[in-house]
C-alpha cells in the first residue's frame, strides 16, 4: 500500500532525537560470526553493513540561510547542512568501522540555496578554468559513494549538470535518464560496491539510480529532444533483475521519487510521479530503497512486494541534510552465497551535532563571496513588506512579484499581434517568511521572494479557462463555515497541497467562498469593474513551471505560447529594483481578491 501521511507522522515525530545507533549492524562482525549455524552445528558466517543516506540537499552545506543571511532555524529548531552531515558520518564510521559502510544520496543536490545559484550563474563552474562546485567539494570531501540525479539536478541545464558529474568523485545514476535518440541511459543507471568481510567472500551491494519523469516537464527547455525519462517500475524491472544475475548480493535503490503513488502533473505523462512505493511493491529483487522527492521525513517504512511477499524497507530523510538515513542489513552466508537476513532503517538529526570543521574549513572562501554577494544594494523600499499573511491575504509583496511579471510581459509583446489584449500575471507566496525592508534592498531581500529559478512565460488564456484555473486554486483552504471560528493555522494546504500550488492572479477582481465547497468557490469575478466575458481573450503572465503543468492546473499547459524568457524571474525582479531605484508599494498594491463566507469578507 502505498504509504499516506497517517502512516508516516506517528513515526516521524520521535525520530532523530538522538545519534545513538541502533540495530543489528553496530554489533561487530566477530560476535556475529559466533552464531549457530545451519548445518550440522558450524558457525554461521554472518556480516552486518550500514547504508548511509541524504536526499534533497538543495545546495546546503553550511547551517546557514542565504535568504536571511543568518544562521538557519525552524519552528522544530532543525538544522542543515552537509557539514552537519559530516559529523553525523563520521560518528556512524566510527562505530561501524569505515569498510562497513557507504554512502548515498537521492538527488536534488545543486539548486535550491545562493551558495549554489553563485556557482551555476555567477561564478559558474563551466567557465574556463571555473571553480569546482562547493556541493562536489564537500560530497567528495565526506566521501559518498553514489548520488541518484534529481529533478532540480537540471534546472541550470544539461551543460552544468555534466561539469558537476565531472567534479565529483563517485557517479551520478539515472538509469531512467535516456537518450532521446539511442534510449540507452545518458548517465550511469548503477554502481556495484564490494564490502569486504572477515569470511572471505565479498558482500556485492548494487545501487540502482532512478529519477523523476516530471523532469520531461518541468524542465522541457532543458532537456526536450535531449533525453527521456521513462517510469521508475518500468526500469527498475529492466535492471535489478540483470544486477542480481552479476552477483549482487544486496540491491538497493536511490529514488528521487516519493511513496505516495501520486503525481502533481496529471495525466499528461503516463508515468508515476511518487513512485518509490510502487517500485518496491512491483519489482522483486529489491532490498531498500532510499526515497527523495517528497521533502518529508519517512525513518522506516515497509512495502511488501507483490510477487515474492519480500518486505522491503523504505525510507527518506527529512530535506536539506536536517536527517541522515542509516539503513542496516545483517547478512548470512547460506548455500554458498549472502542473503539478507534483516534490514531496518532510522534516521538521526543533524541538530543534535556540530558542523565538520573539515567541511566548513574547505569551503569558508566560497560562503563569505556568497554572503558578500547576496548583500549588495540594489534599491530602496519605502515600505516594509512581508509575506507572514500572504497565504491568505492580497498583500503587496505579492502584488510585486505580479507588477513585474505583467510589465516584462507587455514590454514583451509591443507591437506585435498580441500588444491590446490584457496582461494578467500570476505568483504564489513561495516562502512565509519573506520580507521587503524599509530602507536598502538587498539582492538576498529579493531572492528570498523568489528562491526558485524559473522563468517566465506568456500564454494565451480566455475568461472561461481563467475561471476554471482559479477554482483549482481555491482548492488551497479548507472549507470553513459562515460564522465558525477561522484559525489560519488551519485554513491553508487542504488536501497537502503547498503554498507553491496556491495562485492568486493580479489584473482580475474576484472573492473566494471558503464556506463553498470546491469547484464553485469563485465568485465576482471581474474584469475592469464589469462581470468577466468568459470568451474574452487574456494574456496570462506565468512561470515555467506552471505554465509546462507543475501542480496540474487547468488549461495552462495546453494554451498557446505568446512568448518565454530564459532568465530567472529572480533576476528579472532584481532588475526591476535597480531601474526603478526606489519600491514604492503605494503605486502597484491593490486588493484584487479576498476570502470571504456568504459574501462577508474573512479578514
Amino acid at each position: 500500500m502505498p504509504l499516506n501521511r497517517r502512516t508516516f507522522l506517528g513515526t516521524s515525530a520521535a525520530a532523530g532525537a538522538g545519534v545513538a545507533i541502533a540495530g543489528g549492524s553496530a554489533v561487530p562482525a566477530a560476535a556475529l560470526d559466533k552464531g549457530q549455524g545451519h548445518g550440522q552445528g558450524r558457525p554461521s558466517k554472518r556480516y552486518s553493513f550500514t547504508v548511509m543516506g541524504t536526499t534533497d540537499l538543495h545546495g546546503n552545506v553550511f547551517n546557514w540561510d542565504y535568504f536571511t543571511d543568518q544562521e538557519f532555524d525552524d519552528k522544530a529548531h532543525n538544522d542543515v547542512g552537509l557539514a552537519k552531515i559530516s559529523t553525523l558520518v563520521d560518528q556512524v564510521r566510527r562505530e561501524k568501522g569505515r569498510h562497513n559502510t557507504l554512502m548515498i544520496d537521492a538527488g536534488d543536490t545543486i539548486q535550491g540555496t545562493q551558495l549554489s545559484y553563485y556557482y551555476a550563474k555567477i561564478d559558474p563552474i563551466t567557465a574556463k578554468r571555473g571553480p569546482v562546485h562547493p556541493m562536489a567539494q564537500a560530497m567528495n570531501a565526506i566521501g559518498y559513494d553514489a548520488a541518484a540525479l534529481g529533478n532540480h539536478e537540471f534546472n541550470y541545464g544539461i551543460p552544468v549538470l555534466r561539469k558537476f558529474e565531472e567534479q565529483c568523485d563517485f557517479p551520478l545514476l539515472g538509469a531512467n535518464a535516456l537518450d532521446a535518440k539511442t534510449l540507452r541511459p545518458a548517465f550511469a543507471p548503477y554502481v556495484i560496491k564490494k564490502m569486504r568481510t572477515p569470511h572471505g567472500p565479498d558482500v556485492k551491494v548494487a545501487i540502482l539510480g532512478l529519477t523523476n519523469p516530471g523532469i520531461a516537464i518541468w524542465d522541457k527547455a532543458n532537456v526536450s529532444g535531449k533525453m527521456v525519462f521513462p517510469g521508475l517500475e518500468e526500469q527498475a524491472a529492466k535492471f535489478v533483475p540483470r544486477l542480481r544475475s552479476m552477483g549482487a548480493d544486496v540491491v538497493i535503490v536511490s529514488a528521487h521519487s516519493g511513496t505516495s503513488g501520486t503525481s502533481s502533473y496529471g495525466d499528461q505523462v503516463p508515468y508515476v510521479e511518487n513512485a518509490a512505493g510502487l517500485v518496491a511493491e512491483q519489482v522483486p529483487g529489491i532490498d531498500a530503497i532510499l526515497v527523495g522527492h517528497a521533502h518529508l521525513e519517512i525513518p522506516e517504512y515497509f512495502v511488501e512486494n507483490k510477487q515474492t511477499g519480500k518486505k522491503v524497507v523504505l525510507s527518506e530523510p527529512l530535506k536539506w541534510g536536517q536527517r541522515l538515513t542509516l539503513f542496516d542489513f545483517d547478512l548470512v552466508w547460506e548455500k554458498g552465497r549472502w542473503v539478507v537476513e534483516k534490514a531496518g532503517s532510522q534516521v538521526l538529526n543533524s541538530n543534535t551535532v556540530a558542523e565538520d570543521p573539515k567541511i566548513t574549513k574547505l569551503l569558508m572562501d566560497e560562503h563569505r563571496k556568497v554572503v558578500a554577494y547576496v548583500n549588495q544594494v540594489i534599491g530602496t523600499s519605502t515600505a516594509a513588506m512581508t509575506t507572514a499573511e500572504a497565504a491568505w491575504k492580497d498583500e503587496p509583496i505579492i502584488d510585486l512579484i505580479n507588477v513585474v511579471q505583467a510589465e516584462t510581459v507587455k514590454a514583451a509583446l509591443a507591437g506585435g499581434a498580441y500588444a491590446a489584449l490584457p496582461v494578467l500575471s500570476q505568483a504564489s507566496c513561495f516562502s512565509r517568511t519573506a520580507q521587503i525592508p524599509a530602507g536598502n534592498v538587498t539582492i538576498k531581500d529579493a531572492a528570498g521572494l523568489y528562491p526558485f529559478e524559473n522563468t517566465l512565460e506568456a500564454r494565451l488564456l480566455t475568461g472561461a479557462q481563467l475561471k476554471d484555473y482559479l477554482e483549482f486554486s481555491a482548492r488551497y483552504y479548507v472549507q470553513t463555515a459562515a460564522g465558525a471560528p477561522v484559525d489560519t493555522s488551519k485554513l491553508t494546504n487542504a488536501d497537502n497541497t503547498p503554498d507553491y500550488n496556491y495562485d492568486a492572479v493580479s489584473g482580475l477582481t474576484y472573492d473566494i467562498d471558503i464556506a463553498k465547497p470546491n469547484g464553485s468557490r469563485i465568485v465576482n469575478l471581474s474584469f475592469e469593474g464589469k462581470p468577466i466575458d468568459p470568451a474574452a481573450q487574456f494574456v496570462l503572465a506565468v512561470n515555467n513551471y506552471r505554465a509546462s503543468g507543475g501542480g496540474n492546473f487547468p488549461h495552462v499547459a495546453g494554451a498557446k505560447q505568446l512568448w518565454a524568457n530564459s532568465e530567472e524571474i529572480r533576476n528579472t525582479i532584481i532588475a526591476w529594483v535597480q531601474a526603478k531605484g526606489s519600491v514604492d508599494a503605494a503605486q502597484f498594491a491593490s486588493v484584487d481578491w479576498r476570502l470571504t463566507r456568504e459574501g462577508t469578507p474573512v479578514f
